[in-house]
């Protein structure tokens, strides 16, 4: 009777993981946050993979919409891009944080043909302050060589000269001029499957925000969440006066456009 039940149990087991496969060949990602980078896209991914009925990826930034490669090839292997997920019975959406994409000139066309029904979650954070972590970041990290100030004065003729990584590589300043990005979403997606949101939100009222991401996405409310920082990362020095001034003019007319784009209010982004 012990065995004939074991057996029976085990193919049961089995059943339930080749269903599982099956679903999961057959299942589609349901949202994406996308942008930006250095914006709070690893603290927003850490309070979504807490919602129970949310299957976030393995890891954060699988970089499959933006890898040349993979579309190169011909048509892409979305299976291997599915196995990045592991989902469980009460998981009603899958989602993963890749903040390349919005700016990543071919993947939002990518990623509607994949599933012209996918949410897409953005973050935006005043693209001077933005400039200047990526900065912080790479040369945290041991890429990045030059002052900031030497960076953004030579990044045109270095993103020229990293063809065809130009995308990838020293675009500190290219990355905050978020309208056309917003609009290249906007040309493949409907506005109504776009959440825009700001890093200062995430900041202050992460609650408040992410009862907006739940609302967004269709799920249940969620509010046993501890507000927290994720990957904050502590600056080599402050940002020197000539480079926010000279950043300040640069964005000024960019600032005030994504004001009339979303609505908002972007008045302390432009004070030096």
């Amino acid at each position: 009777m012990g065995k004939s039940l074991s057996r029976i149990l085990i193919r049961i087991k089995r059943s339930f993981r080749r269903a599982l496969h099956d679903y999961s060949n057959h299942r589609k990602v349901d949202f994406l946050v996308c942008g930006a980078q250095k914006a709070g896209t690893s603290a927003l991914a850490s309070y979504l993979e807490e919602h129970p009925e949310i299957c976030m990826a393995d890891a954060k930034e699988l970089h499959f919409f933006d890898n040349e490669d993979v579309f190169l090839r011909g048509a892409p292997d979305y299976n291997s891009y599915h196995s990045a997920f592991n989902p469980r019975a009460s998981h009603k959406l899958w989602g993963e944080a890749t903040p390349i994409y919005m700016y990543w000139y071919t993947a939002p066309r990518r990623m509607w043909e994949y599933n012209p029904e996918l949410k897409l979650i953005v973050i935006l954070r005043n693209p001077i302050a933005r400039a200047y972590s990526h900065w912080n970041m790479q040369r945290s990290r041991g890429i990045e060589r030059l002052s900031f100030w030497e960076a953004i004065q030579q990044e045109k003729q270095r993103c020229r000269e990293a063809l065809p990584y130009q995308h990838r590589l020293y675009s500190y300043v290219d990355r905050g001029f978020y309208s056309e990005q917003l609009r290249r979403l906007w040309t493949y997606f409907p506005q109504e499957q776009v959440l825009v949101l700001r890093t200062e939100d995430l900041r202050n009222s992460p609650l408040e925000l992410l009862t907006n991401i739940w609302t967004f996405l269709g799920l249940n409310p969620h509010d046993e969440i501890v507000p927290r920082q994720v990957h904050s990362r502590p600056y080599i020095s402050p940002m020197g006066k000539r480079e926010k001034e000279y950043l300040v003019n640069l964005y000024e007319y960019e600032i005030r456009n994504l004001e009339r784009l979303l609505g908002w209010d972007c008045s302390e982004w432009l004070i030096p």
